[in-house]
């Protein structure tokens, strides 16, 4: 269970004109009184010996950083700076993990890291996606910079135990108030789990010699030595996981695969889409077939809504659709598609629920209003979401399939099969060849289960959208409403409302039953606003089915250990919601990199989650047969 976040409480100290943060909480500056970017620099960047092995990188090697405490961030703008300047001419991949108990609040971050101006830039770059206080692994992606940022809000003790391993970690900054301040994270717990996510090879730096760190770092077998500190400190660590004796005098073999990967998605839904994108930004070529045209399927509505509901705050760390919001809102900011609004969320069942999380998220997040605060007549009081989105599928949709790296084929897939060089080779439904790749991505929703002998039951559901011209009668195009259905502008003249909801049902036609259920929906939440629309008669729709399972998770992952055949399928009606978060998640365990999401949600998620396990039958017992008895 996460806990709320409380941000940074600070004083300010001015030193020959730099002001420096000291925290209230721990007694103990953020940074160096000498200078906080030259520690960075000597502690950990040169500590780690950063610069030799970031400027030796393959193409297509991922590199992995870990850090104990963001504070201002200055030192993953050290880093960063750093690989801007010797970052090789290939799609090397740089990425940090950082945790941070108290993170500073937006203006506090801003104000620390403006005396820094040679990274303003940068700063700027990362200010524009910090996160909102919520406890969880919120991901920061900057594909232009080859870099990404893992920033994991909450108590050291309490993270790094969830996290999964998938890539070892390469390199360490122990950092965090001095251990006099603030022991936990220091502690043999964090130390351990420190070490369970590295591996042989693996450095450590960090500007505390204190013998509860040296220890806990060499009852694991790491070497330290303590070169000079900065400034004032005599000393530092500096320390490597090398080689047990056993292995000094053999060769490690690295299984990891430095070569642009070729990729087939099978589905060009807004799973495909977003699983194309973020291979594609990693620098992967990618195939896309669909027996249809893209967005043929649920996917293909004139405009979808970001919707969350959020979870209780204390739950927020693991709930999905929590740690999916902010990462699709800054994802889909990307794109011309999207646009910013906020959801006007009616609380029609319980009141109280809805007052908690007003107050347990900051005002930045929910505002609650009386039903006489809203513009629209209604009878109930609403939770208005200030940071949501819009985005129109289709022009999304073109401007994913105009990258140089992604391709698209309307051809119907039939199958797929493991080549004895562990690739996968897909066939058209004709048995013809058509392809052979690294990997294969089945991203059909339902028909998803024709590809593996296991796969979770999706549930179908009928839904049903409705557009009307409401010119006289428009609603602020920057607000929708959601009522257990929605409504917004789809443009100047048109307004939408949906959807119907029909489990077991795979019939797809345009019903006017289904435009009276969305006129109920809007009239039952805003009845003297549905009685000035237009009869449902004269309404237009799509229909479309969705899939579900029957726990509500997505289902992402490899089916099958043994070939590299995945699968992301399942949304329901929250596709484009979780898309951008999943396909990151899958990509990370396609390419074998840090994964954004604790390990029991992780689990969650797998294909094979529920899947009964076979057990042999053993023999019932027989007593030895008396040879007498033969005789």
């Amino acid at each position: 269970m996460s806990k709320a976040i409380q941000t940074a409480d600070l004083d300010w100290q001015c030193i020959d004109g730099i002001e420096v943060p000291i925290s209230k909480h721990f007694g103990d500056v953020y940074f160096s009184r000498d200078n906080g970017l030259l520690e960075s620099q000597h502690v950990f960047l040169n500590g780690n010996d950063l610069k030799t092995r970031l400027e030796n990188l393959n193409d297509f090697e991922y590199f992995c950083v870990g850090e104990t405490g963001f504070g201002t961030g200055l030192n993953i703008l050290a880093l960063w700076q750093l690989w801007q300047h010797i970052r090789p001419n290939n799609q090397s991949h740089l990425h940090v993990i950082t945790i941070e108990k108290f993170p500073l609040s937006k203006e506090d971050l801003t104000r620390a890291l403006d005396v820094w101006t040679e990274l303003n830039p940068i700063a700027k770059q990362l200010l524009a996606q910090y996160p909102l206080p919520i406890a969880g692994c919120q991901r920061l992606n900057f594909p232009e910079e080859r870099f990404s940022i893992d920033l994991w809000l909450g108590d050291a003790q309490d993270i790094l135990p969830t996290m999964p391993k998938i890539h070892p970690i390469n390199a360490w900054f122990l950092d965090g108030f001095s251990p006099a301040c603030n022991p936990d994270i220091w502690s043999e717990n964090v130390l351990n789990h420190i070490i369970r996510l590295s591996d042989i090879g693996t450095t450590f730096s960090s500007f505390s010699v204190a013998g509860v760190l040296k220890r806990g770092l060499t009852q694991h077998g790491i070497s330290i030595s303590r070169p000079r500190g900065f400034g004032h400190k005599n000393e530092m660590l500096k320390a490597v996981w090398n080689a047990p004796e056993q292995l000094k005098n053999t060769e490690l073999k690295s299984s990891a695969i430095f070569k642009q990967r070729q990729i087939a998605i099978i589905g060009a839904g807004i799973a495909g889409l977003n699983c194309a994108w973020a291979f594609a930004q990693r620098g992967h070529q990618v195939m896309i077939y669909d027996q249809s045209a893209p967005l043929a399927g649920a996917s293909g509505n004139p405009l979808a809504l970001l919707n969350p509901k959020l979870s209780p705050i204390e739950q927020s760390s693991e709930h999905l659709m929590t740690l999916s919001w902010q990462f699709a809102l800054n994802h889909y900011k990307k794109f011309k598609a999207f646009r910013p609004i906020s959801v006007n969320q009616l609380v029609q069942k319980d009141p109280q629920e809805s007052l908690d999380l007003a107050h347990q998220y900051s005002q930045t997040v929910f505002e609650y209003q009386t039903a006489a605060q809203l513009k629209l007549t209604t009878q109930f009081d609403n939770l208005k979401l200030k940071h949501a989105g819009a985005i129109y599928p289709q022009q999304l949709c073109d401007q994913i399939l105009d990258h140089p790296l992604i391709h698209f084929q309307q051809l119907e897939i039939s199958d797929c099969l493991k080549l004895e060089n562990s690739q996968i080779q897909i066939l058209h439904h004709t048995k013809e060849e058509i392809g052979t790749f690294d990997h294969v991505v089945v991203c059909c929703a339902g028909a998803s289960k024709n590809f593996f002998s296991y796969f979770p039951r999706l549930r179908p559901i009928r839904g049903q959208v409705s557009w009307l011209e409401n010119i006289g009668h428009t609603l602020h195009p920057k607000q929708a409403y959601s009522f257990g259905g929605y409504c917004m502008q789809l443009d100047t003249q048109r307004l939408i409302i949906g959807a119907s909801f029909y489990p077991e049902r795979e019939d797809s036609k345009v019903l006017l039953e289904d435009h009276v259920h969305n006129y109920d929906l809007i009239h039952s939440a805003f009845p003297e606003y549905a009685e000035s629309l237009a009869h449902p008669s004269e309404w237009q729709g799509r229909a479309s089915v969705r899939s579900q399972t029957l726990d509500y998770f997505p289902v992402v992952g490899q089916v099958d250990d043994d070939q590299e055949l995945y699968t992301f399928s399942g949304l329901g009606s929250k596709g484009f919601l979780f898309a951008p978060l999943c396909s990151e998640i899958l990509a990370a365990l396609v390419l074998k990199e840090a994964c954004p999401i604790p390990q029991d949600l992780l689990n969650k998620l797998r294909p094979t989650r529920g899947k009964k396990k076979v057990r042999i039958k053993k023999p019932y017992y027989q007593a030895p047969i008396d040879k007498a008895i033969l005789d």
